[in-house]
């Protein structure tokens, strides 16, 4: 009964119906809703909220008087005056809040000169955000909203790419013909060729484009970078203090050196996350003084504005400095274009400014769910007004959200008000929609926002900086004490293996398992969320990580915690992928007739139609271990047009049925041994390596029949690649290629390899033809039954070199990491060839499914590791 009080409490909260409450029962029910470790004193300062009045001071001023707690008990409450603007904070009884400043005789004083006041300082708000709410709140809201929604572009892409340059450059150097290796082994990378071919863009072209950047790049290195002489370093007008405490005095910059790269930085005394470009050691010279600062560098790719938004930008990221090292009282703002490089001093004022837009966004982040006029029915609030400005609309990535969410869901509740001269635009956005999909729409947003919310008011990370690793590990979800040991391992774009050792004792018994994800922060207070990963191995001793970032500039001495990942509730994608559903495409219009309308599934009248004739006995023996409802689902599958819905209650085999349903079998027939999906993939794969830059002379084929080799033949021919060679083992003996891509066809459940797989001295010369890389593709079970590919299966996971990307019906990659140039490939009585040519180069891939597993390929694969 008393959980139900709480919860009860807790949507009075949420609903505005506090003033229902006597005060004093009210105050006592509010700290009794919230669990000890969130209301605190000292740095990380946590207070209640208890009561909230507005009165008149004596020169005819509005202030806001709080009372406030950091204590369960009521014995202990203070007072906190906000004054001048603070008083539009939209604080209320019952809200969190985190302050900055001093308290003098149990009272803060919160003004325009002097302090700062947090509203939900837990929740943790990127500084990009606040920067794009100056223009219009609204859009900032929606953006993290919707934050799956945002449709990647070419010059995201781009932009990328060239802030990857610039921070390997400023670590290594910006010499032209540095610059120009860099850009190439940037693009390169496997996830950009990725998001390349995504996109469907020339690598060429993008190539092009980033290198027009570079000579931008080595002119500001000319000017900033350190040098022999002070005299060469641009003077710039800096407003910071100096010795002599006098402001706007010219001065000579000089950046030392690059700190950090992609500092990722979580701030709960101010609210806010980000990562900064890149974190600078510069010295500023006044006259024969100098002065050494570690200063946030923010970088920009496109045009060169100094704007508003991107100034703020740069001093949020002084405010997230100051969790890990002194204020840097400004900032670095460059335009990669032009090399042009604007200092941002972060006074006050503008500090203050920032953190009410924080406090703004926070509240209607908090806010999303509200009570109607007459209180009985729970619904989606309204976001902030519409702004009257088209220039800023016609631009904006959210103007459908905004257009959806108005009609959907605010012209529902008491505040719909739009301005009139943006009604055509939010036609215009929403004519293609129907009542009944703005009503599902308002219906499956307001769901996944109750869902969101319920996990979120149990669980965040606030855990991470409000208790000690000590206290959290009694309930198994941190481990704490740890010391990182050994050389940290890079292991893949942007992946780290780090090794831990528990500095006292052994590891405490845990509910941490590999696979799972984590947080790795240091014990000591400055070093929140350094990095995020996942558990790869954990024992008694020890804990293997797999990080995002290397840690091995850290101290070895350094005191870290690893604490379990917390998933709140991640409804970024299914909100995004609602908002994709809304969209004026014709693939979302088909959707919305299927899943919205209910338009009934197609089937076509015959199988006949569907199967040729000679695939009767092949689909009698697939069907032949179902029972008479799995057979009569199959079929229904099989003469769908759009889709089939299979259910059942549990236990009746669904998974059975399905897994039947995609096979990737191998056929026989006349002209010999096929596998079809097996031909389409190694298309599929040719493709890839053709659009990353490979020329077509230098990939090969490889398959033990000449009935799969016509059939790869035949779609190569149907396709936009070029001349690939595709052969037989036997013909590419005493050759190689660059690529070499290997098809072993057998794929049945009797075991049949036949006599060209067995032979070893065959599958010799198949695995030894590739000078860069080699790609094998098989299925599992099937060459699991020949011995030396067993041992081949077996050596690779006794050594646990083997990654399951996508397991059960997917196609799932195994990676065999490189070895060293003197070292055997494998122990295997077939290897009779020196394998440098191979261990030297990139190393080999597995690519394998299960008989029955096969989606897609073109959503559902790809490469890892490629270099």
């Amino acid at each position: 009964m008393e959980q139900l009080g709480e919860l009860e409490l807790l949507m009075e909260k949420s609903f505005g119906e506090e003033a229902a409450l006597p005060a004093e029962l009210f105050q006592k029910k509010v700290v009794s809703s919230f669990p000890k470790t969130v209301l605190t004193g000292g740095m990380d300062n946590r207070y209640l909220v208890l009561a909230v009045d507005i009165v008149q001071n004596e020169e005819g001023n509005h202030e806001k008087h709080l009372i406030i707690t950091a204590h369960q008990s009521l014995e202990y409450k203070d007072r906190c005056i906000l004054r001048n603007d603070w008083c539009s904070v939209p604080v209320e009884p019952g809200d969190i809040i985190h302050l900055e400043g001093d308290c003098t005789a149990g009272t803060w004083i919160i003004d325009k000169h002097f302090g700062y006041l947090i509203l939900y300082p837990d929740m943790l708000i990127s500084g990009t955000s606040i920067a794009s709410s100056i223009r219009c709140m609204r859009r900032a809201v929606l953006s993290e909203t919707f934050r799956g929604s945002d449709p990647a572009t070419r010059q995201m892409l781009i932009g990328t790419v060239l802030h990857e340059v610039f921070q390997k450059a400023i670590s290594n150097s910006f010499a032209p013909e540095k610059l120009q290796e860099l850009a190439f082994q940037t693009i390169q990378e496997i996830k950009h060729l990725k998001e390349m071919y995504r996109l469907n863009l020339n690598q060429d072209e993008i190539k092009q484009e980033v290198e027009e950047y570079l000579p931008s790049f080595s002119k500001w290195a000319g000017d900033f970078m350190h040098k022999n002489t002070l005299t060469d370093f641009p003077q710039m007008q800096l407003s910071l203090p100096s010795n002599d405490g006098k402001n706007n005095s010219t001065c000579n910059i000089e950046v030392v050196n690059s700190v950090d790269i992609e500092e990722s930085i979580w701030s709960p005394r101010f609210g806010l996350k980000g990562k900064i470009d890149v974190t600078v050691g510069v010295k500023i010279h006044r006259g024969c003084k100098t002065k050494y600062k570690i200063m946030p560098l923010e970088l920009k790719t496109g045009k060169e504005s100094n704007s508003i938004e991107h100034r703020s930008q740069v001093v949020l990221y002084t405010l997230l400095s100051q969790e890990r090292r002194a204020d840097p009282e400004a900032g670095w703002l460059l335009y990669l274009k032009t090399g042009q490089m604007y200092p941002v001093p972060a006074n006050h004022l503008d500090k203050r400014e920032l953190l009410k837009l924080r406090n703004q966004m926070a509240f209607f982040l908090f806010h999303r769910i509200s009570k109607s006029a007459s209180g009985q029915k729970t619904q989606l609030a309204s976001l902030p007004q519409i702004i009257e400005e088209e220039k800023t609309c016609k631009y904006c990535s959210q103007m459908g959200n905004c257009a959806l969410y108005s009609r959907a869901v605010e012209q529902h509740t008491d505040d719909s008000s739009v301005p009139i001269i943006m009604l055509p635009k939010i036609k215009e956005e929403t004519q293609h929609l129907k009542l009944s999909h703005l009503e599902y729409f308002r219906l499956w947003c307001l769901m996944l926002t109750l869902e969101s919310q319920s996990k979120d008011n149990r669980k965040n990370h606030q855990n991470i900086w409000l208790m000690p690793a000590s206290k959290m590990e009694e309930s198994g979800n941190c481990i704490g004490n740890l010391i990182r040991t050994k050389h940290v391992k890079t292991v893949g774009d942007g992946q780290y293996l780090h090794n831990f050792l528990r500095k006292n004792g052994t590891i405490p018994v845990t509910n941490l398992m590999a696979g799972d994800r984590i947080i790795l922060s240091g014990e000591e207070r400055p070093l929140f969320a350094l990095s995020r990963g996942y558990v790869k191995e954990i024992n008694m001793t020890t804990v293997t990580c797999l990080l995002d970032r290397n840690l091995s500039i850290l101290p070895e001495s350094t005191l870290l915690r690893l604490d379990q990942e917390e998933k709140n509730c991640d409804i970024d994608t299914p909100l995004g992928n609602l908002s994709k559903l809304m969209e004026n495409t014709d693939v979302s219009k088909k959707l919305r007739d299927l899943i919205i309308d209910f338009r009934e599934p197609q089937f076509i009248s015959y199988l006949s139609s569907v199967l040729p004739h000679d695939a009767k006995d092949t689909v009698a023996c697939i069907l032949k271990g179902l029972n008479k409802p799995q057979r009569q689902a199959m079929k229904k599958v099989l003469l769908s047009k759009d889709y089939t819905l299979i259910v059942g209650m549990p236990g009746t085999g669904k998974t059975t049925t399905i897994c039947t349903l995609l096979p990737a079998p191998e056929q026989v027939e006349k002209g010999g041994v096929s596998n079809i999906t097996e031909a389409k993939l190694l298309v599929f794969l040719t493709s890839i390596f053709i659009k990353a830059g490979s020329n077509p002379s230098d990939i090969g084929i490889i398959a033990p029949y000449r009935q799969q080799l016509k059939i790869i033949n035949d779609l190569l021919a149907h396709s936009s690649i070029g001349m690939v060679e595709v052969n037989t083992v036997d013909k590419y003996q005493g050759r190689d290629k660059s690529i070499i891509l290997v098809s072993f066809v057998r794929s049945n459940k009797d075991g049949t390899l036949g006599e060209l797989l067995k032979d070893w001295r065959r599958l010799n010369v198949a695995i030894t033809r590739a000078k860069h890389k080699l790609i094998l593709l098989g299925c599992v079970p099937s060459l699991n039954c020949y011995p030396p590919l067993e041992k081949l299966f077996y050596h690779l996971n006794s050594e646990k070199l083997i990654s399951f990307l996508f397991c059960n019906m997917k196609v799932f990659v195994t990676y065999w990491e490189i070895f060293q140039e003197d070292k055997a490939l494998f122990s295997l009585p077939f290897h009779t060839r020196a394998v440098s040519p191979l261990a030297s180069a990139c190393g080999l891939y597995f690519v394998c499914y299960k008989s029955s597993a096969w989606l897609d390929c073109e959503d559902n694969f790809y490469l890892k590791g490629t270099k």
